[in-house]
């Protein structure tokens, strides 16, 4: 099967940038598809082909299968494109065979392909025509890309387009003409959209829930199809089970190198796709990362829990599913901040002992189970009021402990909303999952659309729930023998990572800030939490060890390695190889993710 067909056009272009004019091979089909191949993925295009294939074009013919109707060079689509000041002028245009490309000469069945993608084809109408016949014959999944002048003149096709689409991609002019504004774009749940804005990086939009992405700074020298490359490069990073965010930074930074060369030429370089990069000031220790690896492979005890400890419903209750969605989504933010640090993690008292953090969150959900099992419900999470999300979480002693009880609220309305406009239920949701040849993947690329899951691109809470699904004695979730469930990075095992020395904080300032527990900013947490995610990841690797395994191992060296007491060495397993940096602390930022 290959993964994606893109359906537009290649074309000969005349490029004046920077005080230079180039000849280039172009066109947004050809840039999509292009950056696609560039980013590991096997790709077509359906296209007009011409016969012989001009110099400019060869090396994208080496590298896609094209196919389409034949045609002579002199029939190609020719664009003459000046970049100046940031604006983008199309001197003269000439359509060619483009003008009459046509659904009809497609393949009878399409469902070869894991994606497709529509790009400009000079009218939203004949876009919309092929997104029709696309799903006439067994498209799975369908993205659209628009124009400016589409977004102009035809609005209202294009807002039909999006309505039609799986997921659609446009730039910030695009988004204004068709939305009134960038920030207010939006889709349906289930769709994603992606608004690329040039320098300032990209907005992407899952259903009502929208983040920022940021593009690196770089000497910019033709700019010509960064929008399509970004395309190309994010749909293979979904093809690729990536979340939509984690695509996208991908992509930009993608598009980010393109833009340094002349017309397509980066696209076609043979080197292997770029990384996603990370931030130079949180590194990796690959050598204390092998050393733990070793350890850990070591260690049989070093084993996956089954969840039906007394935080658990028992096995084959009939409210399972319900109340580990529900109750999952809330596992973050057990801890109160005091003058721009962090003060003390959530201890009280709860069915009768003092209880921290998770295991309070387990039982307060715990305690709906005999008053009313359909609490569990999308439907009633939906529907929840502040109130009774206050008596949820209240303690034995009747004081209301839980910090940031907005979010929590927040967190169960987005997901029953979502859930219910879905048409799903919990139970739904696993059997598609485990009736597709990709269960894991497949549960969590579903779990970007429902709030409370969807926000965070690292996907710890959908990595906890697909573990506890899978290692329930009931095996909720069946996931293949290839998939490989992501790290579930949490505050225990960023500090784990930090204070052993898997990651090194190479930032005098960020260092310090982690000692002193301030409050610090998102880019600075995201430093040290991908670093973490890398770590972890690693670990699980070398070792030979399931995440589940090692992130349980992890998530309990919390007992003897805590927050607010002296870690207590000679109880730990790590201690032989650990850097013991113990004045390190987890990051300091109130977030949903964790």
């Amino acid at each position: 099967m290959k993964d994606l067909l893109v359906i537009g056009g290649a074309s000969l272009d005349t490029l004046h940038f920077a005080g230079q004019t180039a000849s280039s091979g172009g066109g947004s089909g050809m840039y999509t598809a292009s950056a696609a191949h560039r980013s590991g993925g096997q790709v077509a295009i359906f296209a007009p082909r011409p016969d012989p294939i001009p110099e400019l074009l060869q090396p994208f013919a080496n590298r896609v299968d094209w196919f389409g109707p034949l045609v002579s060079p002199e029939q190609l689509p020719r664009f003459e494109i000046a970049h100046q000041d940031g604006q983008t002028t199309y001197l003269n245009f000439f359509m060619g065979a483009e003008a009459n490309h046509s659904p009809a000469a497609l393949p009878p069945d399409l469902s070869g392909y894991r994606h497709i993608h529509i790009a400009p084809l000079g009218e939203s109408q004949r876009q919309l025509q092929f997104l029709l016949a696309c799903r006439e014959r067994g498209a799975r999944r369908i993205s659209v890309s628009t124009f400016a002048r589409a977004a102009h003149e035809e609005a209202e096709t294009v807002r039909e387009l999006i309505e039609q689409a799986d997921l659609f991609f446009m730039n910030e002019d695009e988004a204004t003409h068709v939305f009134g504004s960038v920030a207010e774009a939006n889709t349906k749940p289930g769709k994603l959209l992606f608004v690329t804005l040039g320098e300032r990086g990209a907005k992407v939009v899952q259903g009502d829930f929208a983040t920022y992405v940021d593009a690196p700074q770089v000497n910019e020298l033709d700019v010509t199809g960064a929008g399509d490359t970004f395309s190309g490069a994010t749909l293979m990073g979904l093809i690729r089970h990536n979340h939509p965010v984690v695509a996208a930074r991908k992509a930009i930074g993608l598009a980010a190198h393109m833009i340094r060369f002349v017309g397509p030429t980066a696209l076609w370089q043979t080197a292997s796709p770029l990384e996603d990069p990370r931030d130079p000031r949180v590194v990796l220790n690959n050598d204390l990362v092998e050393r733990t690896a070793q350890l850990v492979a070591n260690l049989p005890e070093i084993q996956p829990v089954d969840y039906t400890d007394d935080n658990f419903l028992t096995v084959g209750h009939p409210a399972t599913l319900d109340f580990l969605f529900a109750a999952t989504l809330q596992q973050f933010s057990f801890w109160e901040e005091r003058a721009g640090r962090y003060d003390r993690p959530l201890i009280a008292p709860i069915a009768g002992e003092m209880r921290k953090g998770s295991e309070y969150l387990w039982q307060s959900y715990l305690r709906k189970l005999n008053d009313d099992p359909s609490w569990y419900s999308p439907e009633r999470q939906a529907q929840l009021t502040q109130e009774e999300m206050l008596s949820v979480f209240r303690a034995d002693n009747g004081t209301d402990p839980m910090p940031a009880l907005d979010l929590h609220l927040a967190q169960a309305r987005a997901y029953g909303q979502d859930m219910m406009t879905l048409g799903l239920t919990t139970a739904s949701l696993v059997e598609e999952a485990n009736n597709s040849g990709t269960p894991l993947y497949t549960f969590l690329e579903r779990l970007d659309h429902i709030g409370g899951y969807k926000e965070d691109p690292l996907r710890k809470k959908s990595a906890l729930l697909a573990t506890i699904l899978a290692e329930r004695p009931e095996k909720f979730l069946h996931p293949a023998p290839e998939e490989i469930t992501p790290p579930i990075i949490d505050y225990h095992n960023q500090r784990a990572c930090l204070r052993i020395g898997l990651i090194d904080v190479l930032d005098p300032t960020l260092y310090q800030a982690l000692a002193e527990r301030r409050v610090i900013s998102p880019t600075d947490e995201q430093a040290v939490r991908e670093a973490a995610y890398d770590a972890m990841h690693l670990v699980s690797m070398q070792s030979g060890k399931s995440i589940a395994a090692v992130d349980w191992y992890f998530f309990n060296a919390r007992r003897y390695c805590p927050e607010m007491t002296e870690p207590e060495c000679h109880r730990c397993q790590m201690d032989p190889i650990c850097a013991h940096r113990k004045e390190l602390f987890q990051p300091v930022l109130r977030t949903t993710f964790y």
